[in-house]
């Protein structure tokens, strides 16, 4: 799962995320979004720009059944990507690593269709709330592995990239929550 590579994170400093670190590793191209993870601004929200352009142009080829492959394949896939990159830019959740997003709003998105652009663009706000603000549950998610030993704990980084992925699950599930209710009572 990971490079054999053994990295001492306490005398090695943080990788910075670049075009180059990001074409080194199929993993790192696809934790970093296809580049949208290198936004200088924003990078989370850039990724979920991408995500929702990406299924905008896959839209017509999909269908629930497939939807629900892509989000069950992306989620592990996400969790090994998100983890080697994590490992090998030395951060327990690097800003750059946006496939959280990418796939949280897939997800949210599968779920809320059909719906207008206006909806869409609602539900891409909530998303990007709870994400950013990371309030209640999605705090609680976000911090569950942000303590991990990564000198003395052999799994930290599968446990940094699980932590990755779990919070933006977590926003997505909030923002549907909204979503739910909002519709509820229309």
């Amino acid at each position: 799962m990971f490079d054999n590579k053994s990295i001492d994170p306490i005398t090695l400093a943080p990788v910075r995320a670049n075009a180059s670190f990001m074409l080194a590793h199929p993993a790192h191209w696809i934790a970093m979004g296809f580049g949208s993870g290198l936004s200088p601004v924003a990078p989370g929200t850039a990724g979920t720009l991408f995500a929702w352009l990406a299924f905008v142009v896959m839209q017509p080829w999909m269908n629930d059944v497939r939807w629900a492959w892509l989000l069950a394949a992306s989620l592990p896939l996400g969790w090994w990507a998100c983890s080697v990159t994590a490992k090998n830019m030395r951060v327990l959740d690097p800003g750059s690593v946006v496939w959280d997003e990418i796939v949280a709003f897939w997800l949210i998105l599968w779920l809320v269709m059909p719906a207008s652009v206006l909806e869409q663009l609602a539900a891409f706000v909530l998303f990007r709330f709870f994400d950013a603000v990371k309030p209640g549950p999605v705090g609680w998610a976000d911090a569950l592995f942000h303590d991990v030993d990564t000198a003395t704990d052999p799994a930290a980084w599968r446990k940094a990239g699980f932590g990755i992925m779990l919070d933006d699950l977590v926003a997505a599930g909030c923002a549907l929550f909204v979503i739910a209710v909002w519709k509820f009572f229309q």
